[in-house]
């Protein structure tokens, strides 16, 4: 029996999907713990991109059964969508994707909450990115929440109806101009519950308790970035669910003490999409270079990313909540052609040099210190072991195992599952 863990340790997009894509050959189940439709895990092979939102990225192995655990905020209409999407690639659907009947629902109204809260906030938005997480999760711990399980439950109309009703009030109290005509919303919705009702819907964590008496082989997969936390994240910039490892147990109804291996997940460099405090953001050439060879834009929202260079404090951080075991580097291949690289070691901290990530990283209170290192020329793309790496490139991945003390064993240079290096 093995129970792994995979998450990001960044503001997120650091290219989870690619590698859960990767590993899924050594795994029974794959299972997603928390977040929504936010999520866009790229994969690619075969000269196709696939983005996947909600379904976990196990979903093109043949043997894998991909859950959608308790944690976890859904769509319908934006799942059906999904599943439609994966039409064309003769994948059983039904056989392969089952769903924990804890898992909350995202309504109509939850979208059009996201988006009047957002507008009413002016310059002070958080840079939502107006799927309607946000309010279905406040739901979840306000009480008020409707889940997978309520939808086979005969009066499930009545509780959407005093739900989304509860929601209009809350929308007029915004006082924003919103338009919209839920009558449409709702009966996409509705169309898309009875094609949820298609797939199995299971007591999860029950589910993962026999899986684990059979020896089933786990790989749980997380959402954003460990950065995004709710409580461990530069609040208030942040999602709505726990994306760190204790978010696994929590969202999957797994003991902390079943856990072995935490892959973590993070960029050569760092990126962040929406608002909030970034330490190591770069507003020159560098930085657009950054952008544009990494093709960073959002694969849901298509938001470009802030780009910047390697936050040695805020991966340390992350690695020491998360109890990372394991690292892997994404998009070492961007790097090539700069002629000297940084990474940040410490933070100038209102006027004290301090290795820890601080309460506040806001740029008025922190700068950041850097180590400079020579970079390279070498495309890296169509490289396929350890050896064949620049030693220049080397010498940068052997700095960042010696700061955070966790072995690298992943280096991904391209994006497509065949770019990985095994070291």
């Amino acid at each position: 029996m093995t129970v792994d863990l995979l998450l990001g340790l960044q503001w997120g997009d650091e290219g989870k999907g690619k590698i859960v894509d990767v590993l899924t050959s050594n795994y029974d189940i794959i299972a997603r713990f928390q977040g929504g439709p936010n999520a866009g895990h790229t994969l690619e092979f075969d000269g196709i991109k696939h983005v996947l939102r909600t379904i976990p990225s196990g979903i093109f192995h043949k043997t894998a059964v991909n859950i959608i655990g308790n944690g976890v905020v859904i769509d319908p209409v934006v799942f059906q969508k999904e599943i439609e999407g994966l039409a064309k690639f003769n994948i059983d659907i039904k056989s392969k994707l089952i769903i924990s009947r804890k898992a909350h629902l995202i309504l109509p109204t939850h979208r059009l909450l996201d988006a009047a809260s957002e507008a009413s906030k002016g310059k002070a938005k958080i840079g939502s990115t107006l799927k309607g997480i946000g309010p279905t999760y406040m739901d979840k711990t306000g009480r008020n929440g409707i889940r997978v399980g309520d939808i086979e439950l005969e009066d499930f109309n009545e509780r959407y109806r005093a739900l989304a009703n509860k929601h209009e009030d809350m929308i007029a109290f915004y006082g924003v101009e919103l338009e919209y005509n839920l009558p449409e919303l709702e009966a996409e919705f509705f169309e898309a519950i009875e094609e949820l009702k298609k797939l199995d819907f299971i007591d999860s964590e029950e589910y993962m308790h026999q899986a684990q008496k059979a020896g089933k082989a786990i790989l749980c997969e997380g959402a954003q970035g460990s950065l995004l936390d709710v409580d461990f994240g530069t609040y208030p910039f942040v999602t709505s669910s726990n994306t760190t490892a204790a978010g696994a147990c929590t969202g999957l109804g797994i003991a902390p003490n079943k856990i072995k291996e935490v892959y973590g997940i993070f960029k050569a460099y760092t990126t962040r999409v929406g608002s909030g405090p970034f330490p190591t953001e770069l507003f020159d050439e560098v930085g657009a270079a950054m952008a544009k060879v990494g093709n960073e834009f959002g694969s849901v929202t298509g938001r470009a990313r802030r780009c910047g260079w390697l936050d040695i404090v805020a991966l340390k951080y992350a690695v020491n909540v998360n109890g990372v075991t394991q690292l892997m580097m994404m998009k070492g291949d961007v790097l090539s052609g700069f002629d000297t690289l940084k990474v940040c070691t410490h933070y100038n901290y209102k006027g004290k040099e301090i290795s820890h990530f601080p309460y506040n990283i806001e740029p008025e209170n922190v700068t950041p210190v850097y180590k400079e290192f020579k970079g390279w020329k070498a495309d890296l793309t169509g490289m396929t072991t350890y050896e064949e790496l620049p030693i220049e490139l080397k010498e940068y991945i052997e700095f960042i195992e010696k700061e955070v003390e966790v072995p690298i064993k992943i280096v991904s240079v391209g994006p497509d599952r065949k770019q990985t290096i095994l070291k």
